[in-house]
Formats: C-alpha cells, structure tokens, sequence
C-alpha cells in the first residue's frame, strides 16, 4: 500500500511539473472547445494541394482513422497493422514531420470489422503531461497512459466490448475532465462508461448504459456555467456529471446508433445519427425536451455550431445551415459525398471534407452558401483535420490495396 501511494505521488509530481501543452493545442477529439473549433486569431491556408501550403508530410505506419493531437512539439495518432494485428501510438515531430517514436500497444484478438472502419479510429488524448489511447482488442477495451518520449506509464483494460447484431469495431474517443479520462463502450451485451484517474488508470467511477450498439464519443460541455458530460446514441442525448457520473437528465430522440459527437450553445444541445433512423436535433440542455428535429443524417460525422446557427455535411455530401434556435433551414449547397470527417470551424470558416479526400472552404454565414476555396488532398478523408497556431494537420491516404499508404500532412500559409 505505501509503494503504491509512493508511486502515485511520483506519478503527480511529475503531472504537476512537466505539463508541454499550451492553450491553443488540440488536446483532443473536438479539441480545445471540444467543439471542433480552433482557437481565436489562426491565419490557416485556405488552398492547398501536393506542394502548395505543404510544410511537410510524412508516411504513416499502418492503418487508421484517428485524427491527430498537437501538444507542444508533437504530433500524436494512432495507428494499426492488419496483418500483424498490432496496434500502437505514433508521434512526430511538429516541425520537421520526423517520426519520433512508435509504441507497440497490443498484438492479437482483431476484432470483425464493418470496412469504413480501421482498428484505430480512436481519437488519443493528452492532459499535457500524459498521452492517453484506447484500442479495442480481445472483446475489451484497453487504456494506456504514455510519456512524452513514449514510454507506457500505465496500461488498464477499461471493460468488455462485444457487439453482436452489428460487428463493426470501435470508434468512441475518450475525453480528458480535470483529473480524469472518460471513456465510453456501447454494445448490445455490454455498455459502460467509466471515468479513469490520469495518475494511474484506476476507476473514479463507473456507470452502465443501455444494451445497444452505438459508436458515438462522450464529450464535457459548460452549460450555463455548469459541467456536464454528454452523449447522443441509444435512442437519446443524455447527461451525466462528469465529476461523479451521476446521470443529469436524458432526452429521449435520434436513433439507435449514433457515431458523432454533440455540440451545443445558449442551452441548446445538438447532435444527429444514424442507424436505423435519420435524425438531426435540438434538445434543450436541461432535459425539458425536443426544441426541433428534422430528417437529415450525418451519421458519422459531427455538427458545428456558431452565432446561433448550426451547420452540417451530411452523408449524401449536401451542406446545410439551419438557425440554432428554430431549426430554420438558411440553405442549403449539394457538393459530393460520402461523408465520415468532420468539418471544422476556423474563425468565420468551415473546412469540410468528404471520404475522397476533397476539401470544400465555405464562409461560416447564414446569409448564403459562399464557396471560398476546393482542395484536393491524397485520395481520402476519414480522419478529421485539425488546427492551431496557424497549421492544419491532416491525416489522408494514397493508393489502394497493396499499394495503399498513409500521410500525414502539415499545411501553413507561405
């Protein structure tokens, strides 16, 4: 027992003094509004292509579909090998695009896939200290905490995973609250959320969810200046104190399966699925109920949200706006899909990528659909860009089959 509490006060020490991340990194899925929107004043490229805004790009070993993470010099994905059936963390170096480390996480047990799907589809995390992962093998999920220069600091197998009707994978990304690590498993035999202590992985607490397949990623709001830890799927939005994972309220709307993330402004949360229904939705952040619905699906993509109006790259590639507080379509612009990535808001622009790899930059403004730029960038779009400090990462690929191979990109203005 004094080893332990030995080592967790080294394990704290070492948290409280060696923190890299600063205010503008992307610590995360959604970021650092959890909103998928970059901080204030970045000046980003807004055309680009093989050569022109590339500040360097750089091979990725194996396969996924994780966005990347930026924390002080780093660039952080994960990744898997199919034919080894290994998984692991990878990281380079933010200004050369050098690969500094690879850690090997696991080997064995791949679970059955649905084919969009990769055994990387989690999104890491960091706290500024630690980087944490989650992987799905063995019918469980495994969390693992690393250093800076990659080393395992603690690894813990969070709960079971075992989805039945539907074996598609993984893809819930955890999120960092204060001193814990939320994570997330939704499946038709068993379905949990727990919150993890960062210093050494074990249980703040833990709270069942309803028996029923769902891929969406738990994310921490401040609503009307009170926490609370949301997620869409299994036929509602719910909430949850972050701090005790006690349930807040939950609304009943969607579908079954959701895979995006809510957002949420002025005590409105939004959030869209799915499967087996479409749905796009307002509920009101207390539980009072359904604000306003309609039947638009961004099934694995997430919304934006911005000065009351909400705006979506559904499935099929059309490209809505709706005001936030009616639903009010503004308008609305086909462009191309499929679609799984997520668009993301800089200032008054929105980034918008398909499955292709292509690119739309659209005016964030209700007033009408203003093209400002269209950008082709390898052969796909599944993982979600990212931005700070005026740089745009993305993680994309070239070829198929054999040949196929995987990039990471770092775009800046020149």
């Amino acid at each position: 027992m004094l080893l332990r509490k030995l080592n967790c006060l080294t394990i704290a020490l070492l948290l409280a003094f060696t923190s890299q991340a600063s205010a503008s990194d992307w610590t995360q899925w959604r970021g650092p509004s959890h909103n998928n929107t970059a901080a204030d004043g970045q000046n980003v490229p807004t055309k680009w292509d093989e050569t022109t805004n590339v500040v360097w790009q750089a091979e990725v070993p194996g396969r996924g579909h994780s966005s990347p993470i930026v924390v002080g010099e780093l660039v952080v994905v994960c990744t898997a090998d199919e034919s080894s059936e290994t998984q692991g963390v990878v990281a380079f170096d933010r200004k050369t695009g050098k690969q500094l480390w690879l850690t090997p996480i696991s080997q064995g047990g791949f679970p059955t896939l649905h084919p969009k799907n990769t055994h990387a589809s989690s999104t890491a995390a960091t706290n500024g200290s630690l980087i944490f992962a989650t992987f799905c093998h063995h019918e469980k999920i495994e969390v693992v905490a690393l250093d800076f220069q990659g080393k395992v600091v603690w690894r813990i197998d969070a709960g079971n995973f075992r989805p039945r009707a539907y074996e598609y994978g993984y893809a819930s990304s955890p999120t960092v609250y204060k001193d814990t690590l939320i994570v997330s498993a939704d499946s038709d035999t068993v379905a949990w959320i727990r919150a993890l202590n960062v210093a050494d992985g074990s249980t703040a607490w833990s709270r069942e969810r309803p028996l029923m397949l769902n891929w969406g990623s738990p994310i921490v709001a401040t609503i009307n200046g009170k926490d609370q830890m949301l997620l869409s799927g299994t036929n509602m939005i719910a909430s949850y104190d972050p701090a005790s994972g006690e349930p807040l309220w939950n609304t009943p709307c969607l579908t079954m399966a959701t895979c995006g993330t809510c957002i949420w402004e002025d005590g409105l949360v939004f959030a869209s699925g799915g499967y087996p229904d479409a749905e796009t939705v307002a509920v009101r952040a207390d539980g009072s109920g359904v604000v306003w619905k309609n039947k638009v699906k961004c099934y694995e993509q997430s919304l934006l949200v911005k000065n009351g109006y909400v705006y979506a790259f559904s499935d099929q590639g059309v490209f809505y706006c709706w005001n936030a507080k009616t639903g009010e379509e503004m308008w609305k612009q086909r462009l191309k899909g499929p679609v799984s990535s997520s668009p993301l808001l800089v200032g008054d622009t929105i980034l918008a990528t398909n499955e292709a790899g292509t690119t739309w930059v659209i005016k964030a403004t209700p007033e009408k659909y203003e093209l400002l730029a269209r950008n082709q960038l390898g052969d796909s779009g599944f993982a979600s860009m990212v931005a700070t400090d005026g740089q745009l990462f993305v993680r994309t690929s070239k070829g198929d089959g054999p040949a196929r191979k995987e990039f990471l990109y770092c775009l800046a203005n020149k």
